[in-house]
């Protein structure tokens, strides 16, 4: 796990903890029903960044006769356990208790508190997105919009935490509009509504993560950038003519499995050429260091043979 995924997870686990014990505070003196909710979202947060935490650390172990590449999917496994988390005891208890509410509308009983405990909150929360946005920064290019580096990053605590940061200030923004209506118009059912549309805002969140999580747990293909460095670390080297086919895939975050075919010098001999293999993957590992696990195949280009490809569609590197 990167320093920046580390600094963002605190971040969040910090200033969610605060919050939810904030707002249950909150909730205990005035008995807004999205006060109760954001309660049960902050909770939840709060413990996903230590599943967080834990596969990160479990990611770490080293490989097994049992797990011979090692452990790094376990990363992708607990962030797609933190979109279930996000989705069950997030969202669907802020729609169920919205729901309740709007049916048995209950009255604010207490609005200067629960007013100064939602900007209390909205402040807290903020601090957390700006942290998760600045260490975003660092992995996510100056040309790459926000969507496309969560649909396309391979460290998976980034988009997690920008996610549940997000929704967790809008749906702040949310309770605190829900509560001002209510207030305002005498209409405890405002207040409802305010939960029901923080429950909806975080299914939606919690099936987008679910949605890349899954993709990256089936195994995705490296970058264009990283595979177009990798194939020129192959073509550059000494003694090949061509490469054939490749096929890249994440077996971690900061892992890459590559498997190639390439055509060798026809003039070099057993030894010659087993050296050159060796070279050859010297040479990836220095152009990619996050190349782990490497299968070099010598072999000779066929142009009837369906596999003799050394390009891969684009389509599959992107698509989720």
């Amino acid at each position: 796990m990167t320093d920046g995924s580390r600094k963002a997870i605190f971040a969040a686990f910090f200033a969610n903890l605060g919050i939810a014990i904030a707002k249950f505070a909150g909730f205990l003196i005035t008995g807004s029903a999205s006060l109760l909710a954001e309660t049960v979202h902050s909770v939840a947060d709060t413990g996903n960044q230590a599943l967080l935490f834990l596969g990160g650390k479990r990611a770490e172990r080293e490989a097994s006769h049992k797990h011979p590449f090692g452990y790094g999917r376990e990363r992708y496994f607990w962030s797609f356990a933190v979109a279930l988390v996000l989705f069950s005891m997030g969202g669907m208890f802020a729609l169920y208790e919205g729901i309740e509410k709007l049916r048995h509308p209950h009255e604010i009983e207490n609005l200067p508190v629960a007013l100064i405990i939602l900007c209390f909150a909205i402040v807290l929360e903020g601090y957390s997105l700006r942290t998760a946005i600045k260490e975003s920064q660092h992995v996510k290019g100056p040309d790459t919009s926000w969507w496309s580096f969560i649909r396309s990053t391979k460290q998976p605590e980034l988009p997690v935490v920008l996610l549940e940061d997000i929704g967790a200030e809008t749906g702040l923004v949310i309770a605190l509009g829900g509560v001002l209506m209510a207030e305002a118009t005498g209409n405890a059912r405002w207040d409802a509504a305010g939960s029901t549309a923080i429950g909806v805002l975080l299914i939606i969140i919690a099936i987008v993560l679910m949605i890349e999580m899954k993709s990256l747990l089936i195994g995705e293909a490296a970058d264009d950038s990283v595979r177009e460095d990798i194939v020129n670390a192959i073509n550059t080297s000494d003694h090949v003519d061509q490469l054939i086919h490749i096929r890249t895939e994440h077996i971690g975050p900061d892992e890459i499995l590559v498997g190639a075919k390439v055509e060798f010098s026809s003039e070099l001999s057993a030894d010659e050429l087993v050296a050159a293999v060796n070279r050859t993957e010297d040479t990836i590992r220095a152009a990619v260091p996050i190349v782990t696990v490497m299968y070099l195949e010598p072999d000779l280009h066929q142009a009837d043979r369906q596999d003799d490809d050394a390009t891969q569609p684009k389509a599959d590197q992107t698509e989720r």
